[in-house]
């Protein structure tokens, strides 16, 4: 794994050197890489200790020498073809292993790895999906945070926050049945306790605190700690709005990107505008015009329903596994509060959706987004069995209405995107184009409040959508499809990943793959022979309503 992630061309620098980030208090870490750095000269490998306290300012220090970042180890049997009894030692380290997006996305990712570990679920292989906790604990433990990925340009940046119904999936869908070997209680309750106690601590540190925490509201944002331009993004990613901030100094971009970089230039406009695009990053959307020049002022409904299961399931792990009913009761009260603070922020009962509250503007951000179906999926919206108000069947009304399109769930309405030209492109997570989270987040949303139909009929959609291009175009899967009009080819930002190969695909992407696998699991018998045979989406359900 090791020698693949380092053949990856964003390791290499001026010096041509791989580099490998080891956290200051790893020591066993650090013993083994350096033990690989010696025996294998070819790889080039430089092993970096971390400092004791990463801070902003260290994580920019090294952007001219990135690395990727140690993720955990174990220690396991020795099963190498080559085992002698006698010399060879019975157990061996081994880094724990993971799933990566594909493509130039070679490195574990944040809420990647939670999509990916719901396929995985469905392919009965729990302890992948496990293995991809273990990581997020140690990130947690020894980074602060889970990761963006596991590079180091990335260690002031989180993403979407999923760590606790990883964990609960996991735990009830077959861990316990997999294991290769016999499990005690006592070890299972072990691994629960030990992954809770890191979900708490992220929750409490990162995303209930400076600088992700608007406190007049009590509602978080994404917010990292990093500053400049992101260093992972190609080099002319940025002349645009470089050449418009370098006409205040009459230079050229190239000039005020270096002068701007060496802090020789302190612009406080330049630095709000890095303070947003590294919040768009995180929000794990990058990029959409619902948050762009302005996502660290957002309470995004995406971020606070997942904050809210967060809380929710951590409540319940502890008055279920522990018996301290003062400390879920503590839990349970923090999503109560965020609850009634989604509805008073966010909720806009005039239109039946909920908006991002923009604490700086003091108003929500009226931009359809089908993150504003979250909600349902954490069960944060009114419960409609034994509902208190028409809250979550008036916003899978709205919802649907706004973002069902031919091919699936469309990324926002195109009222919202607004006009496009030259000088405004379209935005990747933006309509028309549609991604496999916004999917299963909604199939799911849409079961949990008794919804199962409209479930099947919008992962039929999706699948269809996926299975036109793979039939017709070699196999293709790629990161996102223009929904719709059910096409792979996107004309927009950062191309799409996937679709670069010669004559078959053999990989697909991460969570598309994932998307498949859980979305076949809503369809009824006969949609699955509908879908078997290409049956266009529109063509087969307006048939069913003739």
């Amino acid at each position: 794994g090791l020698e693949l992630i380092l053949c990856d061309t964003k390791n290499k620098t001026a010096d041509h050197s791989n580099r490998i980030y080891v956290p200051y208090d790893d020591t066993r870490a650090l013993d083994y890489y350096n033990d690989i750095a010696k025996r294998r000269k070819d790889l080039k490998l430089e092993v970096v200790r971390l400092p004791k306290k990463i801070t902003p300012q260290y994580v920019k220090s090294i952007d001219n020498y990135p690395g990727i970042l140690a993720l955990a180890l174990r220690e396991e049997d020795n099963i190498d073809e080559h085992y002698d009894k006698k010399k060879s030692p019975k157990t061996v380290i081994r880094g724990v292993p993971f799933v990566v997006p594909g493509g130039r996305f070679n490195e574990m990712y944040g809420w990647d790895s939670y999509f990916e570990t719901l396929g995985l679920l469905v392919d009965e292989r729990p302890l992948l999906g496990k293995s991809m906790v273990d990581n997020f604990v140690y990130e947690i433990e020894h980074y602060g945070k889970i990761l963006n990925a596991n590079r180091s340009y990335y260690l002031t940046r989180s993403q979407p926050p999923f760590l606790t119904d990883m964990i609960n999936r996991i735990y009830y869908n077959g861990y316990v049945k997999t294991s290769p070997k016999p499990l005690t209680k006592e070890s299972i309750s072990q691994w629960q306790y030990i992954s809770f106690t890191a979900a708490i601590k992220e929750l409490l540190s990162v995303w209930l605190n400076d600088p992700r925490i608007e406190r007049q509201s009590g509602l978080s944002c994404y917010h990292t700690e990093g500053f400049g331009i992101p260093p992972e993004t190609e080099a002319t990613h940025f002349v645009a709005i470089l050449t418009e901030f370098g006409k205040k100094y009459n230079m050229d971009w190239e000039s005020f990107k270096k002068a701007y970089m060496n802090e020789e230039i302190k612009d406080p406009e330049v630095d709000e505008y890095f303070v947003h695009d590294r919040a768009v990053r995180e929000s794990g959307h990058d990029t959409s015009y619902r948050l762009e020049k302005k996502c660290a002022n957002l309470a995004c409904v995406d971020l606070n329903s997942l904050i809210f299961k967060y809380e929710i399931d951590i409540a319940d792990y502890i008055h279920k596994f522990c018996n301290d009913d003062l400390k879920s009761d503590l839990f349970y009260f923090l999503a109560r509060l965020r609850k009634n603070a989604m509805n008073k922020y966010c909720w806009n009962d005039e239109k039946k959706i909920f908006y991002d509250w923009d604490w700086k503007q003091q108003s929500q951000n009226e931009y359809d987004s089908p993150t504003s179906m979250w909600p349902l999926w954490c069960g944060c919206a009114e419960d409609v069995i034994n509902p208190s108000s028409s809250q979550a069947e008036d916003l899978i009304k709205t919802s649907l209405k706004l973002f069902e399109v031919s091919g699936g769930i469309v990324g926002c309405t195109e009222e919202s995107r607004g006009p496009t030209s030259l000088v405004r492109p379209n935005r990747q997570w933006d309509y028309p184009y549609g991604w496999a989270p916004h999917q299963i987040m909604t199939w799911q949303a849409l079961k949990n409040y008794g919804h199962s139909q409209d479930s099947g009929r919008l992962a039929y959609r999706w699948l269809y959508t996926v299975l036109n291009s793979f039939v017709h175009y070699n196999g293709v899967v790629p990161e996102k499809f223009n929904v719709v009009s059910i096409d792979h080819k996107c004309k927009v930002e950062y191309g799409n990943v996937g679709i670069d190969f010669k004559c078959l695909s053999k990989e697909g992407f991460g969570w598309m793959n994932a998307s498949f696998e859980v979305g076949i699991t809503y369809l009824s018998r006969e949609q699955r022979m509908a879908l078997g045979a290409l049956i266009h989406p529109d063509q087969y359900f307006n048939r069913k309503k003739n």
